[in-house]
């Protein structure tokens, strides 16, 4: 069945009669101050303990109570990253009800099919018109039991005064390890979400274990304690998984409501550590070009790269002289100061934004998952990285390639199935629908991906992530989409980021007056750059011929992306229909 196989045994396991809101409450017990989370106020991050932080889920759980909430009911929780959407999480996990996460991105349509799909018996929203939305879809089931993320906890908890705390205690506590404690619905590419369901055990095993793996990231002196910035949405797996592990190490964590605020909160915060996506590294580099900027700036940023590069690949500089220390000073300043790892997983990282932070003195740390193996499949480790690899199978997991280049996953990480008929599944291996290979020390390379893999008409295989990853390193370049499947030569559709199209527009007198100069010569030159870049890559077979140059970003908000920042293809050219049918006319 398989040609390869690699297995690493589990530094951690849950007990059966365990569950994931325990932490809060036992934390609460031995490390009462211990900063578990860090809030925004006017005057600046303000740290809160577990003790704190315990007595608000307390709250909100017996709140809950209060209103009929039990084991195995469904609640939404709709809105973006904050404090209060963990707070109301646990809450929900303390009673062995099962948290539904809605991304505040969603659209309506959306909306309506999770809540038609898992039908909740609560929810709590940012917004009356989210609630509102909810209401009307689900109708007397939600009706009443609805509340707003912050703003309606005060109401909630003084409703659950009348349930006492050794209640909560008592459900918490028959809680097990293998009940149903989310039901997260995969954004996907393609179609409507499904629901992936996931067990207590399932987010454990994934969270604990690289925990342990990396102990050195999340568990740093008690002197110099380890924290960061979670930007990450928790309606996404990903995110959900990271800041349970966050919580379990005790890690001083701030939580930011989207990428976009990162680079504003970095210097503020300083974080240790960053749980990411390449998307958001590549942006991260491209606001250093954009705030430090100068004449100079390019040669700089080639010797950090080189810097990086020879360090990550145990080999001598080749720079053409010594990174200057100012602008390196000014690079990590952007970056808070105490930067040291960040974990990007989601997507494949362009080798030189890799070698651009390990130029820093920043150790990129390779992950790699899925929504049904609870975002964890393999990791590397600090000085255990080997480029362009995404680790070893995290411990507890086996990873196989099949005879046709599949990788497939075991593990207590793997879900028991897509709601709401799956829970009984008997799941022998995890297909994953990418492709890779392992090599002999049971390291993970990806190299493409089953769905997104062009097949021209000619028959030739084209792999679109190196094509695209290598045009969006141009600072004009937002985003690029390869298309060509069953055409017989490669296009590509790609988006300028508006602030540098600013600054180029002025520099090179081009009127913006009439939106994205989508056909002046001189924009069309300046992308081209970046097409044959990436065509530098490839064979001429696989080479991008033509592109075209669209007049707004791809956005989730116009559905072309998903939450976690991933191309949705089939959208996309379906919505440049014309545009594409441009490109392959004589």
């Amino acid at each position: 069945m398989t040609r390869q196989e690699y297995h690493v045994a589990p530094l951690v396991t849950m007990a059966d009669a365990d569950g994931l809101a325990n932490v809060v409450y036992e934390s609460a017990e031995t490390r009462s101050g211990a900063a578990v989370f860090s809030r925004r106020t006017a005057e600046g991050w303000q740290d809160v303990g577990f003790g704190e932080f315990a007595a608000l889920v307390l709250g909100l759980a017996r709140g809950l109570a209060a209103e009929g909430i039990g084991a195995g009911d469904r609640v939404l929780i709709l809105g973006a990253t904050s404090y209060e959407w963990s707070a109301a999480d646990f809450a929900v996990l303390s009673l062995g009800a099962v948290t539904v996460p809605v991304y505040p991105t969603s659209s309506a349509e959306q909306v309506r099919h999770i809540v038609a799909d898992s039908r909740p018996r609560a929810c709590f929203t940012e917004s009356a018109e989210q609630r509102d939305l909810i209401e009307e879809v689900a109708g007397p089931a939600v009706r009443g039991r609805s509340w707003l993320l912050g703003e309606s906890f005060d109401e909630l908890a003084a409703t659950g005064r009348a349930v006492g705390a050794d209640e909560i205690t008592r459900r918490r506590l028959a809680v097990r390890a293998d009940d149903l404690a989310t039901i997260v619905y995969t954004s996907g590419t393609t179609g409507m979400p499904k629901g992936c369901m996931l067990t207590h055990r399932n987010i454990f095993a994934a969270a604990a274990n690289v925990v342990e793996l990396l102990h050195t990231v999340f568990r740093r002196s008690p002197d110099d304690p380890a924290s960061t910035l979670m930007f990450l949405p928790l309606a996404h797996v990903y995110g959900r998984v990271a800041l349970f592990g966050c919580v379990w190490a005790g890690v001083r964590t701030g939580l930011v409501a989207a990428p976009a605020e990162l680079p504003a909160q970095l210097p503020a915060f300083r974080p240790t550590f960053l749980i990411g996506v390449p998307y958001v590294l590549e942006k991260i580099r491209k606001a250093a070009r954009q705030v430090i900027g100068g004449a100079d700036y390019d040669v700089a940023e080639a010797a950090v790269i080189a810097a990086g590069r020879a360090d990550r690949h145990g080999a001598a500089s080749t720079a053409g002289g010594a990174v200057e220390e100012n602008f390196l000073r000014r690079l990590r300043g952007m970056l808070g100061g105490r930067l040291e790892y960040v974990i990007a997983g989601g997507a494949s990282l362009e080798p030189s934004t890799a070698d651009f932070f390990a130029g820093l003195g920043v150790e990129i740390i390779g992950a790699y998952g899925l929504t049904e193996a609870s975002s964890t499949v393999s990791m590397s480790a600090p000085k255990a990285n080997r480029p362009d690899s995404v680790g070893r199978p995290v411990p507890g997991t086996t990873i196989a390639i099949a005879d046709d280049g599949e990788i497939l996953v075991r593990g207590a990480q793997v879900f028991p199935g897509y709601w709401p008929d799956g829970g009984h599944a008997d799941i022998d291996w995890l297909a994953t629908g990418d492709l890779g290979r392992l090599d002999e020390d049971g390291f993970l390379f990806i190299t493409g991906r089953r769905k997104e893999i062009i097949v021209t008409n000619s028959g030739k295989n084209v792999a679109p992530a190196p094509l695209e990853d290598r045009v969006r390193l141009h600072p004009l370049v937002s985003n690029c989409m390869v298309v060509g499947e069953g055409r017989s030569y490669i296009t590509a559709l790609i988006t300028v980021d508006p602030m540098i199209l600013s600054r180029w527009a002025a520099d090179n007198d081009v009127d913006l007056t009439g939106g994205v100069p989508a056909e002046d010569p001189r924009l069309i030159a300046e992308i081209a750059t970046a097409v044959d870049a990436a065509n530098l890559l490839v064979s001429r077979a696989e080479s991008i011929r033509r592109f075209a140059i669209l007049p707004a970003d791809f956005s989730v908000a116009r559905g072309h992306m998903t939450a976690s920042l991933r191309l949705r293809r089939k959208a996309i050219e379906e919505d440049f229909d014309a545009v594409v049918e441009a490109l392959y006319r004589s």
